[in-house]
């Protein structure tokens, strides 16, 4: 499980880096710029809801998480709800996050696509090979700390784009944005957005299992929070970036807003540097999320089907088995996103359908299931709201965003307390 969780052994800095580096992704770049270009200053709701949901995490969840001596968050669920609950969570979140590793990808294949032009095929390819070798070969450890060194290289790309976009066109095309509101994000648009992308933070896998990382609780809440307040100001810088974008590049595509400043504003060594940014902060997420379905697929699908098969077991050999199988397990998820991204027309959409079903099917039983014994919940019931709300999403999802939620809790409480009712 060192491979995995790095030995449990991380401290506040090293959190806070990778949480940032994992959270400055694909969405929250090409995506978020491209919800500037289309929405304008209302776009950045999509990072200060995932900064909702880290503050509810950090404040309410994160010591408790780190306490359980749980290891994955379908781990979490099985401690809440038991095995059928588990394995439920485990499949629906491998398949999500699949999706989820598949967007950094095409992201990836994008940036390097206006950089150098060809097949963008090529690119998603190499980038996919780069994040999964190195996640192969070290784990959790290499992962954190590939973070840390791309954190600096993000953020410092970022700035030197707006820098640039802002010399360029001045602050004219930021005066007049309406915010919190405006014609394209209305009241309950942001309402559903912070429902279901905050959701995907509070309760995500990726987020979890860097917490599980954490040497102590303490240490997981303050991580979390210090994260949601430096995320505050990029919201609104990368948001920004799409505003300028639109100025000037009125005819392009919303995510091509920042690859079009990239090869419009900059020169050829500032635009590598720039592009090597953002292909660091795909890489972040790419590797977290890769390294968070590896975790789930060789513990809690593989290791259960195992575990079942074989009634003795030598300790040495199963450690090295199991190991062998996370490197597999890691070559396996990421062939698989590269796979899917090839397929993936928008990535902001794609990461919503993923986001939507996710949270449809667990936001509900996990947080209800720190409460479970006061509210009476049944591992049936939890069982019936993880299938009910993810397929509830999977069919209706991009309709009405927050119907499986409900449909989850309605489920989670009605079966949990069929009993109660009188025959």
């Amino acid at each position: 499980m060192d491979f995995h969780l790095a030995g449990r052994s991380q401290g506040i800095m090293a959190l806070t880096g990778t949480f940032c580096a994992t959270i400055l992704g694909a969405s929250t770049t090409i995506g978020m710029a491209g919800l500037g270009y289309s929405q304008g200053l209302t776009g950045s709701w999509w990072m200060l809801s995932g900064t909702i949901g880290m503050l509810i995490l950090s404040l309410f969840l994160a010591e408790r998480i780190r306490s359980t001596g749980c290891s994955t968050l379908p781990q979490l669920v099985g401690s809440f709800y038991g095995e059928r609950a588990q394995a439920s969570a485990s499949l629906l979140i491998a398949i999500s996050w699949v999706g989820v590793i598949a967007v950094q990808i095409i992201a990836s294949g994008n940036i390097l696509f206006a950089v150098f032009g060809g097949d963008i095929n090529y690119y998603m390819a190499i980038s996919s090979m780069v994040f999964v070798l190195y996640t192969a070969y070290g784990g959790r450890i290499s992962v954190i700390r590939t973070d840390l060194f791309q954190l600096l290289i993000i953020t410092s790309g970022l700035v030197i784009l707006f820098w640039r976009a802002f010399s360029t066109v001045g602050a004219g095309p930021l005066t007049g944005q309406s915010f919190p509101l405006s014609a394209e994000m209305d009241f309950w648009k942001v309402i559903s957005m912070i429902l279901v992308v905050g959701s995907a933070y509070l309760i995500g896998p990726d987020m979890y299992s860097i917490i599980f990382s954490s040497r102590s609780a303490r240490g997981a809440k303050l991580s979390a929070f210090m994260t949601a307040i430096i995320l505050i100001p990029l919201a609104f810088l990368i948001t920004s970036l799409g505003i300028f974008s639109r100025h000037l590049y009125p005819a392009i595509s919303p995510e091509q807003a920042v690859p079009s400043l990239m090869t419009g504003l900059l020169s050829p060594a500032v635009e590598g540097l720039v592009a090597a940014a953002l292909l660091a902060a795909f890489m972040s997420s790419a590797d977290t999320c890769l390294m968070t379905s590896t975790t789930i697929l060789t513990f809690d699908i593989y290791g259960k089907i195992r575990q079942r098969a074989r009634r003795e077991s030598n300790p040495k050999d199963d450690q090295d088995h199991m190991m062998k199988a996370s490197r597999v397990a890691v070559i396996i998820a990421g062939a698989s996103a590269l796979t899917l991204a090839v397929f993936i027309p928008n990535i902001i959409k794609a990461l919503l359908i993923a986001y939507t079903v996710f949270t449809s099917g667990l936001f509900i039983p996990i947080i209800a299931g720190f409460y479970r014994k006061k509210l009476g919940l049944t591992s049936t019931g939890a069982l019936w709201a993880i299938a009910g709300g993810g397929s509830t999403a999977i069919l209706l999802g991009q309709s009405y965003p927050l119907l499986g939620m409900a449909v989850s809790a309605a489920l989670l409480f009605a079966v949990s307390w069929q009993k109660r009712l009188p025959l």
